[in-house]
């Protein structure tokens, strides 16, 4: 037993009536049931007084005053804490004291009656209490139980008693498993032993069986070596060494010579079925599938606008294939089986078809069509020894089909015939005239016509003796597979393997496992995990709450989780994102375009924006349209109604540049001598005379009287950095537009922004490239919506 250094060990035992099986809850691996009772003594039990006083709690504390004395216990009283820490995971020892038996187990949870204990079914057996057979118990073993086997009263009205003893177990690092059957492969159960321990137990006890249920078939391992204590240990939060042992040489060459046969029968060997694959919409391949397997095709690419036709034929007309296909999808994440599809045909007929229009609902959201190719076999036993069945298989997209399967060996009796021929009543093939005499005698003697399906058959054929036709529906077949077949697919109920579901037929069990079955697998958009769409905590999948909000169950209970939006840092449940995220969106849309300083070279904007992507709307800062920052150096404090005086200040400002220029090094400023020497327009040496700068700034003065003109003043380099980027961004828009179409859905989502909208990004972020994408994103309404 184990402890953490600050806690001494928990001690609590008790002994329970144990509840009859069938007043237990469902309980699955090691759980129990407490009542709420050994909760509260549980923490009375693991109190623990803390007290860490090394040093006097009162400043004037002497041993010898008695005053002081009774000061310092007094404080120290109240420096005291009482903790209830109670250990993680909480584990039990389990003990039956009629025999001895002793299993370690985990709780569940603390809702029992009072003075009872519920036990999952593999507890039971592994106690001695018996009671009917869980998924994890296991035949054959024999315990010499002497107690009552059928977990319900004993003679005198009493039940069976179990002492319950709270036991810290050490976290598990090693485990070796015996299987009790030979030929266990490690690909059939490493994920399968995994994913079943994870879920269903807290620890392992040496000595007991786990029964791993795999569908139909059930694995069965002896835990027979623990680390590092050999008596139990704990599975949680713990990486475990498994190692797996044959329980003797006899079984150990048993598994040798079962895996030397499943290699030789492995998908894409000569004895095996095919390996299947990816196909595209006008496939037409062979192929051999072994009796009771499957062959997984996938269809990822085609035409969503033309309906699909997949056929199966069986090249030997003896042998039966079934074809089954299913959408993938973030709803539906398994592969088609005999019992879990969406569309399929398993009929008599030597060619299989399904056809699936291009509207069909099932296809919505669909990221690929998986198709498998099925051997049916009688049983898995026959099966073992029968050679590979070959087939055919062919996929077309096409327009406009007929869904139909009407079987193609029915006659047709409507087709025409000609003037010199009739047809045959017993055959009804067209026949000369001339010879019909004859033909009658010999068709009437050695042929028969089936009056329900109408084909004619020899009567000294086997198809003729062994046909049959089904009396409740319009299926019918010509061998006595084929009959058996059908009895066991469509007449005899099923039960669905994830919940208490009984389907009159496989078809109702698979409509029933690929809708609204709990165990459904989905991809979870909130944890984005493959999950079962309802888990047993999760809300109905009939509530009124999980219709109306579109979800599964379990993406209803996981979207309840909150996160931080992005764009606000409000806290939104995750399946309220979308919508809240809606509303952004509209706000992006209907939010002003902010107004560009005039100058070209400025990376301001004249109202200002924030990272929240607030734009506030001002009025008119100055005559000459630019921010304060550009307008600053012309600012003076006088009476100027016609603006005579602010033009000789502008005409002053465009000289100063010209003829002297900035002397900034980053300066690329067409109308600043350091920035036509920078850009190259003008020489080292080359010098701008007074008449030539008077001749370049004439037609802005002239612009100042009619209304504003851009304005061409240096400025620092951190917003002329800021402009050079948004005049790039914006191109990137440009750019886009002038592409092909399949290149413009290419193209990342913050191309084509308005320049406005480019230098108000670099302006909130502060000139940052990425960050101004990400803000264009959340605030910026792209060119076509504003165009909207």
């Amino acid at each position: 037993m184990s402890s953490t250094p600050d806690r001494p060990p928990l001690k609590w035992s008790t002994q329970f009536d144990v509840l009859p099986p069938e007043a237990t809850p469902p309980l699955r691996g090691d759980k129990i049931i407490l009542p709420p009772s050994a909760l509260e003594q549980l923490l009375s039990a693991a109190t623990v007084t803390v007290s860490n006083i090394s040093q006097p709690a009162t400043a004037n504390f002497d041993p010898y005053n008695p005053y002081s004395f009774a000061a310092e216990r007094h404080a120290r009283e109240q420096m005291v804490e009482q903790q209830q820490n109670l250990p993680h995971p909480l584990t039990f020892r389990l003990v039956n004291p009629a025999n001895g038996r002793i299993v370690f187990a985990g709780i569940r949870e603390f809702s029992a009656a009072e003075n009872v204990v519920g036990l999952s079914s593999f507890l039971r057996q592994s106690l001695g209490f018996g009671g009917e057979k869980g998924p994890e118990e296991v035949s054959g073993i024999d315990h010499d139980m002497e107690v009552n086997r059928s977990g319900v009263q004993e003679a005198d009205g009493t039940f069976p008693r179990l002492t319950v003893h709270v036991q810290e177990i050490p976290k598990g690092t090693y485990v070796k498993l015996r299987p009790l059957e030979a030929g266990y492969d490690p690909e059939d159960w490493k994920a399968l032993l995994e994913q079943y321990l994870r879920d269903n137990y807290t620890t392992l006890t040496n000595g007991e069986v786990l029964a791993v249920p795999a569908g139909k078939e059930v694995f069965r391992f002896l835990v027979d070596g623990l680390k590092p204590n050999q008596e139990a240990i704990s599975l949680v939060d713990t990486d475990l060494e498994v190692d797996i042992e044959p329980l003797n040489e006899d079984q150990a060459r048993e598994n040798l010579q079962k895996l030397v046969q499943k290699s030789k029968r492995a998908p894409g060997t000569s004895e095996g079925s095919s390996a299947g694959g990816t196909v595209d919409a006008n496939t037409n391949d062979t192929g051999q599938v072994r009796p009771g397997e499957y062959v997984d095709y996938s269809l990822e690419q085609w035409d969503k606008g033309r309906d699909l036709e997949f056929e199966l034929t069986a090249l030997d007309n003896d042998k039966d294939i079934d074809l089954f296909v299913s959408p993938f999808g973030a709803n539906h994440r398994s592969k088609p089986r005999e019992e879990e599809f969406v569309f399929g045909d398993f009929s008599s007929r030597a060619t299989k078809r399904v056809k699936i229009r291009h509207t069909n609902a099932d296809l919505d959201n669909a990221e690929a069509l998986w198709m498998s190719v099925r051997g049916y076999g009688e049983s898995d036993r026959d099966a073992q020894g029968q050679a590979p069945l070959q087939y055919n298989f062919r996929v077309s997209s096409i327009d406009g089909l007929s869904i139909s399967n009407q079987d193609d060996t029915t006659m047709n009796d409507d087709e025409p015939i000609g003037p010199d021929e009739e047809r045959c009543t017993n055959c009804h093939q067209a026949v000369p005239k001339r010879t019909m005499f004859l033909h009658q005698n010999f068709c009437l003697r050695n042929n028969i016509l089936c009056p329900h399906c109408h084909l004619v058959y020899q009567k000294s054929s086997s198809e003729w003796q062994n046909h049959w036709h089904c009396p409740h529906d319009s299926f019918h077949g010509n061998t006595l597979s084929s009959h058996t077949k059908h009895d066991s697919l469509m007449h005899t109920s099923r039960s669905c393997p994830s919940c208490d579901y009984e389907a009159a037929n496989t078809p109702d069990l698979a409509h029933h496992r690929t809708t609204t079955c709990p165990g459904k697998l989905i991809l979870c958009q909130f944890c984005h995990l493959q999950v079962p769409q309802q888990g047993s905590e999760d809300p109905s999948s009939d509530s009124a709450e999980v219709i109306l909000s579109g979800l599964t169950p379990h993406e209803l209970s996981d979207g309840a989780r909150t996160t931080e939006c992005h764009i606000c840092s409000k806290i939104v449940r995750l399946r309220d994102m979308s919508t809240h995220l809606k509303h952004h969106d509209l706000q992006r849309l209907s939010r002003s375009k902010p107004r560009l300083c005039g100058n070209v070279n400025c990376g301001r904007t004249l109202d200002g924006v924030n990272k929240g992507g607030e734009v506030k709307v001002k009025g008119p800062r100055n005559d000459l349209g630019v921010c304060d920052v550009c307008f600053g150096p012309l600012y003076v404090t006088m009476y100027d109604p016609d603006g005579k005086a602010l033009r000789r200040r502008v005409e002053r400002k465009y000289l100063t540049q010209l003829l002297t220029g900035c002397g900034q090094s980053w300066c690329r400023n067409g109308y600043c001598k350091t920035g036509r020497r920078n850009t190259g327009t003008a020489a080292e040496s080359q010098s701008t005379s007074s008449k030539e700068a008077l001749a370049m700034i004439k037609p802005i003065l002239e612009g100042l009287k009619e209304g504003n003109v851009p304005m061409h003043f240096c400025t620092d380099e951190a917003s002329q950095k800021r402009r050079c980027l948004a005049e790039m961004v914006a191109a990137e828009g440009d750019q886009s537009r002038k592409g092909k179409a399949k290149e413009r859905q290419n193209m990342t989502e913050n191309s084509g922004y308005e320049p406005e909208w480019c230098v108000a990004s670099l302006e909130a972020t502060g000139g940052d490239l990425d960050k101004a994408r990400g803000w264009l994103r959340d605030f910026a309404p792209t060119r076509a919506e504003a165009a909207k």
